[in-house]
């Protein structure tokens, strides 16, 4: 699958106009070539995916008429992906899938339902549902009229899930025994902000928070014992001159724990922050991604790497990553995937 020479990645897509699904990209890792792109699986919607910790199996979000839901799939030898199952029910699709450390419970976001669902799965396939959370409330932008859970995700002593709902501002944490999710904290972030998505540090003391609606990143510290989380710092990854539409996106930290980036789709940029001793951010650069619409991006497992997925040019854009400073070199921008949203390389 992968060589110390290279990285393997998968694109996960919009499939309304080209696309048949999910795509795998291999690049040699010291040139950014790309050696090569192909069609891995079939799905429609495929929008997010989550690759397990032993590299057998990839979860992404699946749209089946007018259903929406999760499909399992077994990552084969030569690296394209059989179709193991799939749970759909009636509604939109979610827009986020994770998976815990030891593959047992998979869980969702559904932006468009408010919803936050877990699955138990065996031999990698997905079961029934074990618990579907239905988040109330709204706030004070105009996207904000309903709950809008955009992120689902496990802290990394696999105790909790903290979820982000972009619409009602709430970042909340859920005790995750058994996949049987019971709320034990919230933390409510600055009305307007529309929280998107969130990292934990590899020390787990801190979590980064991406908003998409005011584009800041909010520094949190990480109670292990209770779930709770605590804000300490909140920065701009905007210039305070900018005065474009902007969205911001992703968000994703250096192995090492020394750098956090995120991608703005307007500015359609990847921002690069230095980490303290303290874990609170100053920024480092802004780079263009050559691209329009930075949905997602990812790091390979070396750090050397970043691959960015510009949604609205349907192309990927290729970057290394200077470990000891942090910042980002352009090695490709012309890499043709069909409306690319979401990227996850192997490990």
């Amino acid at each position: 699958m992968m060589t110390n020479k290279t990285a393997t990645a998968y694109i996960g897509t919009y499939t309304k106009v080209e696309s048949k699904g999910i795509y795998r990209l291999v690049i040699d890792r010291e040139t950014g070539e790309v050696l090569e792109n192909k069609h891995a699986g079939t799905m429609d919607n495929p929008t997010y995916l989550k690759i397990s910790d032993d590299e057998k199996y990839l979860y992404s979000v699946a749209k089946d008429g007018d259903k929406g839901g999760l499909a399992a799939f077994k990552i084969k030898e030569d690296g394209s992906l059989e179709l193991l199952n799939q749970q759909v029910q009636t509604g939109n699709p979610p827009c986020y899938v994770d998976a815990s450390s030891d593959n047992s419970i998979v869980v969702s976001a559904n932006y468009h339902l408010g919803t936050i669902i877990s699955y138990p799965t065996k031999d990698g396939a997905l079961g029934e549902i074990i618990s579907e959370i239905e988040h109330t409330g709204k706030s004070v932008h105009e996207r904000q009229e309903k709950p809008h859970a955009h992120y689902a995700g496990f802290s990394p002593d696999q105790k909790f899930i903290i979820t982000c709902d972009l619409g009602t501002d709430y970042v909340t944490t859920y005790s995750a025994s058994s996949g049987k999710l019971e709320k034990v904290s919230d933390l409510l972030l600055t009305p307007g902000s529309g929280p998107r998505n969130l990292v934990f540090h590899p020390n787990a003391k801190y979590v980064y928070i991406m908003t998409e609606l005011t584009s800041d990143v909010v520094v949190a510290e990480y109670n292990s014992e209770n779930g709770e989380l605590t804000v300490v710092q909140t920065i701009p990854s905007l210039p305070s001159d900018f005065t474009e539409e902007n969205k911001g996106s992703a968000i994703h930290i250096s192995n090492d724990g020394r750098f956090l980036y995120v991608s703005n789709r307007g500015q359609d940029a990847i921002v690069s922050f230095q980490i303290g001793e303290n874990g609170q951010l100053s920024l480092l650069e802004t780079v263009p991604v050559q691209g329009i619409g930075p949905r997602d991006f990812d790091l390979d497992k070396t750090g050397e790497i970043l691959v960015a997925t510009n949604e609205n040019s349907n192309n990927v854009t290729i970057f290394s990553v200077n470990k000891e400073t942090g910042k980002l070199t352009l090695l490709q921008k012309d890499i043709k995937v069909p409306e690319p949203v979401c990227v996850k390389f192997m490990k």
